[in-house]
């Protein structure tokens, strides 16, 4: 291996752990002390690229057994652990080494292949459930409602987020708008940010200067500003009206903005039921659109073929 991924063998959050197992480890039961030998002998490489069921095996015992062992060290599950090992990866290995490692994890095979990008998705959604706050979703949602206009904008792959979200709000009849722009252009789509309006910014890890500037911008015009990022959140989550956390994959094997949709869904759901009338009648105006353009509606016998 690289003396990169050497160094990150020492990695933070699995020196956490350790110190999480020594800590308790006189009231463990003898199968938890058996999952706690394998964790303190695996290496971030591996932990990274392994299920709750091959950890279970690994340790002769079941995957409900590491989970609940994660959940006793204080990890909500095996995916957030995975998370906070993951973080030095981005700075220290490179992205060909990561890569590699993830084609080799699986060997070729297509069950596993399947079996791994499934699970982890799986695992990112269940960690988003229990790690966003009902209240943190709730300002986030009346802050949607509330607002004269919404504006989205996506680092990177999150674009795909930020698009979405824009076209499900301009579908139930909201002034949703999603910034395309970087670099020189960003400037003129910033310069129309107003007081009374939202600014939406899906960002998963690393802070770019346009988030920056887009961010103190909303800050300075009187706009609100949601953010949806994984690490971003502790670091700058004091700097705008509501965080929400979307973890970030660990591997690369799912897609990056998988939990962001799913957040973006969640709040599109939310401002279509506080006014259902409103969400009704812009159903049926964009349908008579589309009819126009000669786009049939299907009826729900047609649907059920």
């Amino acid at each position: 291996m690289t003396e990169d991924v050497t160094d990150a063998t020492r990695n933070p959050a699995l020196v956490e752990l350790r110190a999480r197992i020594r800590a308790g480890w006189d009231d463990f039961s003898p199968a938890v002390r058996g999952v706690c030998r394998s964790l303190s002998a695996i290496t971030p490489e591996r932990l990274l690229y392994m299920s709750a069921q091959e950890l279970g095996a690994e340790a002769k015992t079941s995957n409900a057994t590491v989970i609940r062992t994660l959940q006793g060290l204080g990890y909500s599950g095996l995916a957030e652990l995975k998370g906070m090992v993951a973080a030095p990866f981005t700075s220290h290995i490179p992205p060909e080494e990561r890569a590699r490692q993830r084609v080799e994890s699986t060997g070729g095979d297509l069950e596993k292949v399947w079996n791994s990008v499934v699970t982890e998705s799986v695992d990112r959604i269940e960690l988003l459930r229990s790690k966003v706050s009902a209240g943190s979703y709730e300002l986030a949602v009346r802050l949607l409602v509330e607002a004269r206009r919404i504006w989205t904008y996506g680092w990177g792959a999150s674009y795909v987020a930020a698009e979405h979200l824009a076209l499900k709000l301009r579908r139930m009849d909201r002034h949703a708008r999603s910034i395309q722009t970087t670099g020189f252009r960003l400037a003129d789509d910033l310069i129309d940010i107003e007081s009374g309006e939202v600014v939406l910014v899906f960002v998963p890890g690393r802070l770019p200067t346009e988030v920056e500037v887009l961010i103190e911008r909303a800050r300075t015009v009187g706009a609100k500003c949601i953010l949806v990022s994984d690490e971003l959140v502790d670091e700058i989550g004091d700097d705008v009206t509501v965080a929400l956390y979307a973890p970030n994959t660990p591997t690369g094997m799912t897609a990056e903005p998988l939990t962001a949709i799913v957040l973006a869904d969640a709040l599109a759901q939310a401002v279509a039921a506080s006014d259902r009338e409103r969400t009704v009648e812009a159903s049926h105006q964009l349908t008579a659109l589309r009819e126009q353009l000669g786009f049939r509606a299907k009826s729900s016998k047609q649907n059920s073929h």
